[in-house]
């Protein structure tokens, strides 16, 4: 038991600390620049120490919703293939696949953007470079696909055989049974699917740097380079001090806090599913 205790405490105190760095020497820095000057701002100029990261907050937000549009369907709709429909041999593959799929180094999807997906993007639209919101996000959505589809395929097989056998009972399709019995009873674990995805997209920084564009301004359209939180703070803290390495640590305390709120929505709607 002590063993057991020590160890849930030392990740307690793991978050406890790194809460208390960002918290420290962040809201300094917020308070110096003004914290609307500092996230209402959309000019990023730490040679005139004008610091507004409003341009990387909408990025970050664009980029994570079209990855979460692109790998939210298809993950589940893999994991329910997977669960109810996939024959054993085909998901063996399948599986190996995706286990595969999930061990993937970041820079190697990034290569894979960079060299696949910014080129596909720029030949089929004719617009900018193709270093885009869309490129971020079709590469991120990609990358969150294991995540989301091994935890929500383990909720569906997690469903007790009596939901689905008493559909069929009452005379309902396989696939109404599917839809209809089981996957609503399997929603807490698919919530908890698409919030770790939510986290993975958000927290991604070495892919979305090869593809993004890395433009510091606010993005007009999805075909439009663009910077998120993570990828302006890899980019200047090599050589960033003084106030620009505060307000760089600033930004972390902003996407900190970003996905804090984004984790209470979805318990929120998590809790008002089980009610209804």
């Amino acid at each position: 038991h002590a063993v057991f205790f020590i160890a849930a405490c030392a990740s307690v105190l793991a978050v406890a600390l790194i809460c208390l760095f960002l918290f420290v020497n962040g809201i300094p820095a917020m308070k110096e620049i003004g914290i609307f000057k500092f996230l209402l701002g959309t000019m990023w100029k730490p040679g005139n120490n004008i610091y507004g990261i409003l341009p990387m907050i909408m990025g970050s937000i664009y980029v994570t919703a079209g990855a979460i549009l692109i790998g939210v369907p298809i993950g589940i709709l893999t994991s329910v293939f997977m669960a109810s429909y996939c024959p054993k041999k085909v998901y063996r593959f399948l599986k190996s696949a995706i286990d595969l799929l999930a061990g993937i180094p970041s820079v190697v999807y990034g290569f894979f953007g960079l060299m696949m997906l910014v080129p596909l993007i720029r030949d089929l639209f004719h617009k900018g470079n193709g270093s885009s919101i869309l490129s971020a996000s079709i590469l991120l959505g990609i990358m969150i696909l294991p995540t989301i589809i091994g935890v929500t395929e383990s909720a569906i097989r997690a469903v007790p055989s009596n939901y689905y056998e008493g559909s069929l009972a009452l005379g309902a399709t396989h696939e109404r049974s599917v839809f209809r019995a089981v996957l609503p009873a399997a929603k807490s674990g698919i919530f908890a699917g698409i919030i770790l995805g939510v986290g993975r997209a958000i927290g991604e920084t070495m892919a979305v740097i090869m593809v993004a564009g890395n433009q510091a301004r606010v993005p007009n359209g999805i075909l439009k380079g663009v910077r998120t939180l993570t990828a302006n703070i890899v980019i200047e803290m090599g050589y960033a001090e003084g106030l620009h390495r505060e307000a760089l640590i600033a930004t972390g305390v902003v996407l900190f806090v970003f996905i804090l709120i984004i984790n209470l929505a979805f318990s929120i709607i998590k809790m008002r599913s089980e009610k209804e």
